[in-house]
């Protein structure tokens, strides 16, 4: 027999165990499938940090009661809202124990197809079996949404891969290896891979920019006013973004793209300065323009805009490149209900419930960011999503119940 449920959620990150949370408290019934904080887990380098502060980096059970700060208070481990960068082998400890608390129904089984029925949705389980959905939401995160320049992406991975593929970069002790980019990602691997034993450098088309440190010192009432600071960061725009999402999507769809493509750019965290200028060579103002791999190296050629060269022979590159939508790469999705969602660029249009011009099917995390804004590409942006979600999906709920009772009774 196909077991069903109303509502089907495929992910189990810090979006999608959110989003369970709350359908649990609404009293909607739902099925989650994933392992818990896989990507933060087993594909993060181990050793990264976080971005974002301490009270920014939370999943969201409706009544706020199993946060970061209380998690690390239970388990007499380092916590400050401000100021103490938070180590991913934590937030990914705090997520799967948020899971065990708050979605204990979680099946850590894999979707390996989606397709749409009459009805609703077929999942179809890495295990063969099938499930009904009424309706479903794509909790996936950042999966599958790896972005490497064509140049580089043909490269073969025995040379050449992307920063969340090096979750134990201990396999490049006493190696050379290049590091593509210049944000978050790229810098914390490059002093990562100095810290594993191997010669790192880092090559980019700008120069690398750091977030200031905090002072230390408490902010005036005029600093709070001016740079108010409400989970991405001091920054009034950031601010706007963090907590109007919902006027964000009435902006038209240029305006929104262009402000996710350039809000909160590619820059390295604080902390992260003394671990590398004066110890990894930074090489900012250049572009790949020809790379080939030869006997088991890859050979690299930049050039900035004064025409100048940088040859780099290396036993590995891995790329900080960022993440792009594309629902092409999402491997359960079949490309019958793909071909389906409308888009805006790569990402699909959504509602402001989050739906996709499929009925039934929901899109959150980075696919949603181009409809609410840079909220969605981080963690704190659960909280909109989770609450949003299961309003809706609990009203929607009611009313499907309402027309089904009538149905029968006519």
């Amino acid at each position: 027999m196909t077991a069903a449920t109303d509502v089907a959620i495929i992910g189990a990150g810090p979006y999608g165990l959110s989003i369970a949370a709350h359908l649990k408290d609404a009293g909607v019934q739902f099925r989650i499938f994933g392992q818990p904080m896989l990507n933060w887990r087993t594909r993060m380098p181990r050793g990264m940090h976080l971005k974002s502060d301490g009270f920014a980096s939370n999943l969201y059970d409706p009544e706020r009661r199993f946060t970061l700060r209380n998690y690390c208070r239970d388990n007499a481990l380092p916590y400050s809202d401000l100021g103490l960068p938070v180590p991913v082998e934590v937030f990914s400890a705090y997520g799967t124990a948020f899971q065990s608390q708050c979605v204990p129904s979680l099946d850590t089984r894999t979707v390996r197809a989606l397709e749409r029925q009459p009805r609703g949705f077929k999942l179809t389980l890495d295990d063969g079996t099938p499930v009904e959905a009424r309706r479903v939401v794509v909790a996936t995160g950042i999966s599958d949404y790896e972005f490497l320049p064509e140049i580089l992406a043909q490269l073969p991975t025995t040379v050449c891969s992307h920063t969340a593929d090096n979750h134990d970069l201990a396999k490049y002790r006493d190696k050379d290896v290049v590091v593509i980019g210049r944000g978050a990602s790229s810098t914390d691997t490059a002093a990562l891979l100095r810290a594993a034993g191997a010669r790192a450098q880092i090559v980019s088309r700008e120069p690398i920019e750091f977030h200031m440190p905090p002072s230390g010192k408490p902010r005036t009432v005029w600093e709070r006013l001016r740079d108010p600071n409400f989970g991405l960061g001091p920054n009034f725009r950031s601010a706007v973004y963090t907590l109007f999402p919902g006027v964000f999507h009435f902006l038209p769809v240029r305006l929104r793209q262009r402000i996710v493509r350039r809000h909160l750019g590619p820059a390295a965290v604080w902390f992260i300065r003394d671990q590398l200028v004066g110890h990894v060579p930074l090489h900012s103002g250049y572009e790949v323009t020809s790379a080939a791999a030869r006997d088991g190296k890859a050979s690299l050629i930049f050039s900035n805009r004064a025409g100048q060269e940088l040859r780099l022979e290396v036993d590995h590159v891995i790329c900080g490149t960022g993440y792009q939508v594309a629902l092409e790469r999402l491997p359960f999705l079949a490309e019958s209900l793909r071909s389906q969602v409308e888009l805006e660029g790569t990402s699909p249009r959504l509602s402001r419930h989050f739906e996709a011009s499929v009925p039934g099917l929901y899109f959150v995390g980075l696919a949603s960011a181009v409809a609410f804004g840079p909220l969605t590409r981080f963690a704190l942006g659960a909280k909109y999503t989770a609450r949003t979600l299961a309003r809706h999906l609990r009203a929607s709920r009611s009313h499907v119940a309402v027309e089904n009772l009538v149905g029968a009774r006519s």
